[in-house]
């Protein structure tokens, strides 16, 4: 049976046919419970992609993350080996990725897979360390930050201080004093010496004397994430929201910087003939999306990500943007998206936002591709720019453990 490829142009389709691809799901052909599963449906992973994946809660979205990552583990060792997935955990889920899904074994068998556990790197903050191991969570290794590595601007963004208040100018002067590697309490020291202010000294430092609490500092470093065919998770599901959009900055300024500066070299060595170690490409997972890229105001995340949103392209970097509330998402994030994976949504503003982006190629309004899906977990429509159709699929089921199900009372 033929499969369906979204994500690739007919160029590449030509070229390549079904290399490089992840098998995602397969194909719905039908309306409503009178739908059936025909062709399997691949999700291209040769170029680089800004992919939505939105839906209401319950309707799949961390589940097919977890879906895309088991597959890109998957493949042949020369694809996998350039390319590297980095998952952002705001729910602390995916560390169970490393144990098989034996509690579906039946659906497993349905789809023609076994259970399997895959070699996710959980990394978690170091002063959150106790915590994660007293609720008996795997993870191999801590990471941390130091605070010289933030700037000023960084303080008043995760504080939600403006440059122009008191307690804005009070930090700035402070921190033009601040040289080399320097810690909380050397920043509270800092503030102590401003002259004037009185009040606002106190205040200041009680906003840093509570910074320390974060668990987010100490002598672990960030993990390395461009390796080949690494799977990368950090867990900040214990972390404050601003805190995290503050990590999500600079984990993903790093892995935008590391992959231009790699693009360079490739397009040099392409140019005069030669051989050269490649940097894998990455696959930047972002569950919650909104949290971090908002439509609204702007978060620590806003710049790098709406940097990767317009350039990551070139450098090789995929964006996956994975949110509840697609009208809550920046609509330059959601109009630059090239692949959409919609699970169920019934909320009007959401469909009326992915209804803003619709294309040219939809023969009906969004909503009614929506309302035609099958009332089932893991069901979606993707629109494809790539290809300029619309399919409906069913999500495969995950060989892992999947954390994400909502508990039940009995």
């Amino acid at each position: 049976m033929p499969e369906i490829v979204v994500g690739r142009d007919e160029e590449d389709l030509r070229k390549y046919g079904s290399e490089g691809t992840i098998y995602i799901g397969k194909h719905l052909v039908g309306t409503g419970e009178e739908s059936h599963l025909t062709t399997p449906v691949l999700l291209d992973v040769l170029r680089p992609h800004i992919i939505c994946l939105t839906g209401k809660r319950g309707a799949g979205k961390s589940f097919s993350l977890g879906v895309f990552v088991e597959e890109i583990h998957k493949l042949p060792e020369k694809v996998r080996n350039n390319l590297c997935c980095l998952i952002i955990d705001t729910q602390g889920i995916f560390w169970t990725m490393k144990s098989p899904n034996e509690k579906e074994l039946v659906l497993l068998k349905d789809w023609g897979m076994k259970p399997q556990g895959f070699p996710v790197n959980v990394y978690v903050p170091e002063g959150q360390e106790s915590i994660f191991s007293s609720a008996g969570v795997e993870y191999d290794s801590t990471f941390s930050l130091h605070p010289s590595e933030f700037s000023a601007e960084d303080w008043l963004n995760v504080f939600g201080l403006a440059a122009n208040e008191t307690l804005g100018i009070l930090l700035q002067r402070a921190f033009k004093k601040l040289k080399g590697k320097f810690g909380i309490d050397d920043i509270i020291s800092t503030v102590k010496s401003q002259e004037g202010f009185g009040t606002e000294k106190l205040s200041l430092e009680n906003y840093f004397e509570a910074a320390k609490l974060w668990g987010i500092f100490g002598d672990s470093k960030m993990p390395e994430v461009l390796e080949p065919g690494k799977l990368t998770v950090i867990d900040v599901s214990l972390t404050p929201q601003n805190v995290r959009a503050l990590l999500v900055s600079l984990v993903c300024e790093k892995v935008l910087e590391e992959r231009i500066l790699a693009r360079r070299q490739e397009e040099l060595a392409e140019i005069e003939l030669s051989s050269l170690k490649r940097i894998p490409m990455p696959w930047i997972l972002i569950d919650e999306a909104h949290n971090f890229l908002p439509s609204e105001g702007s978060t620590a995340a806003t710049e790098v990500l709406n940097r990767i949103v317009k350039e990551g392209r070139q450098p090789g970097v995929t964006l996956v943007l994975a949110t509840q509330r697609p009208e809550k998402l920046h609509p330059d994030a959601l109009a630059q998206c090239d692949l959409i994976v919609s699970h169920q949504l019934t909320a009007k503003s959401d469909i009326d936002a992915l209804r803003s982006i619709m294309q040219t190629y939809m023969l009906y309004d969004i909503g009614k591709y929506i309302s035609e899906l099958p009332k089932l977990k893991g069901v979606a429509i993707i629109l494809d720019d790539n290809s300029e159709r619309i399919y409906k699929v069913r999500m495969r089921t995950r060989q892992s453990w999947h954390a994400g199900a909502s508990p039940v009372a009995v």
